[in-house]
């Protein structure tokens, strides 16, 4: 038994996938470094009435990204957030969370290990993630700031476009992650180049 303790406190996060960036014409697709992530969930009431929990913003409609320093909050609902942060930092956002709330019905779940997170931009990052993913991602359809759930071919995402720009960050769960680089690569190699 002892053994098998020590071997168990000396295991180490991996990597859920060390894949190099794939660049193809009109696209850049990496893995990005893990991250602090925590699920939020608030009652209708107290959704209604907070902007800001532990340097979070709160405050914008569903559907919606915001970033404040190194922090970034995804509304997914009335009254659900993906709050995301420096990975060092995880233990410090739970702790600020948890006093910014108390007193207040709330759930805060650390989602850390469960997700997953790429980074699509250039030209054809658009048409990179429409190879799977339903959405209109013109920035008519999916502006600068958008947020909200969907899927990419047969796995569940949450797509952000922080700004403008033609970048998009794709979150997924670990057990996805293969796939869901195995299919933008492919969309990507399939993607016909732009004269």
């Amino acid at each position: 038994m002892a053994e098998l303790a020590g071997s168990a406190s000396a295991a180490r996060r991996q990597p859920a996938l060390a894949a190099p960036p794939v660049l193809w014409a009109g696209v850049a697709i990496q893995v990005l470094p893990d991250e602090a992530r925590f699920s939020l969930r608030l009652p209708k009431a107290a959704a209604a009435t907070a902007a800001e929990v532990a340097g979070f913003s709160l405050a914008v409609p569903v559907n919606r990204y915001a970033k404040n320093d190194q922090r970034w909050s995804a509304r997914l609902g009335p009254n659900e957030w993906l709050l995301g942060g420096p990975e060092g930092d995880g233990g410090a956002i739970a702790a600020e969370i948890e006093a910014a709330l108390a007193g207040q019905i709330h759930g805060v779940t650390d989602i850390s290990h469960r997700q997953v997170a790429f980074d699509v931009a250039g030209a054809e990052a658009a048409n990179i993630l429409n190879a799977g993913c339903p959405l209109d991602l013109s920035l008519v359809g999916f502006p600068g700031g958008s947020a909200t759930r969907s899927i990419l071919g047969k796995a569940e995402i949450v797509l952000m476009r922080p700004a403008s720009a033609p970048v998009f960050r794709v979150e997924c769960w670990r057990s996805f992650a293969e796939y869901v680089h195995a299919f933008l690569a492919e969309a990507a190699r399939d993607c016909p180049a732009r004269e």
